[in-house]
């Protein structure tokens, strides 16, 4: 049995990368409920280190007692079961959220190939593919339906749920890499990044001093970084 006076720890990896990591944190904190967060670099090898407590090998995953919790979604759904708002009370909201979640979380391929998050820099797109334009396209089209049906100002009613903490990375993928919505999901985005948990996450976030090779090659294939707003990494020790 779960001992309900300790609280849930969240495992996570770099603030600035990690966008599976942002979803389940930023749904915790935005909705008040307390937990540990417990940051793990990303470095070589480590899912063979991250697979000794998390199955998938993977971040992010939640320990809450002796119940272990992995992927973003599950740990969205074990928290709905045990804390009101992670979905909307409404049933017709909180079938589209789920949707609108479970879209998110399967699909979008070509976005997240192309535009990976990384929140601290700026970066000017030479080209995007159709496949990324059409993802693009999709999300906007999500983002104004919801707005539209539910009345805002987040994606499923007046409050943040967990399909606004799915759509978080997005927002912060469009302002790295100038995309600008128009109208309402214009926005939208704007009032995420604005939103206080995800400013407490960027602003971690653009302190650390890391840097993952894979992810900042990535910045290379796709365009040219404009504004590096992260901390100035250390200089290697001499020997």
């Amino acid at each position: 049995m779960n001992d309900a006076r300790v609280r849930p720890l969240l495992h996570i990896t770099n603030k600035n990368y990690s966008s599976w990591s942002l979803r389940p944190w930023v749904l915790l904190r935005a909705l008040g409920i307390p937990f540990e967060e417990r940051l793990h670099r990303f470095t070589p090898g480590a899912e063979d280190d991250f697979r000794q407590v998390s199955p998938s090998g993977k971040v992010p995953w939640l320990v809450d007692g002796n119940t272990v919790v992995w992927d973003s979604l599950a740990i969205a759904e074990y928290l709905a079961e045990r804390h009101p708002g992670v979905w909307p009370a409404d049933a017709i909201a909180r079938a589209w959220a789920r949707s609108a979640c479970a879209e998110m979380h399967s699909g979008f391929n070509a976005l997240r190939g192309q535009h990976g998050m990384n929140i601290g820099v700026r970066v000017a797109v030479a080209r995007r593919s159709p496949e990324l334009l059409a993802d693009i396209a999709r999300i906007e089209t999500l983002w104004d339906e919801g707005l539209a049906r539910f009345g805002g100002p987040f994606l499923a009613g007046a409050a943040f749920t967990a399909a606004d903490a799915f759509f978080a990375p997005v927002a912060y993928r469009f302002r790295t890499y100038g995309i600008a919505p128009a109208g309402a999901a214009g926005d939208y985005a704007a009032r995420l990044l604005a939103h206080p948990a995800l400013r407490e996450w960027e602003a971690t976030a653009l302190a650390e001093d890391f840097r993952d090779p894979p992810h900042e090659a990535e910045l290379a294939q796709i365009g040219t970084v404009t504004t590096d707003f992260r901390a100035v990494p250390p200089a290697p020790t001499s020997k």
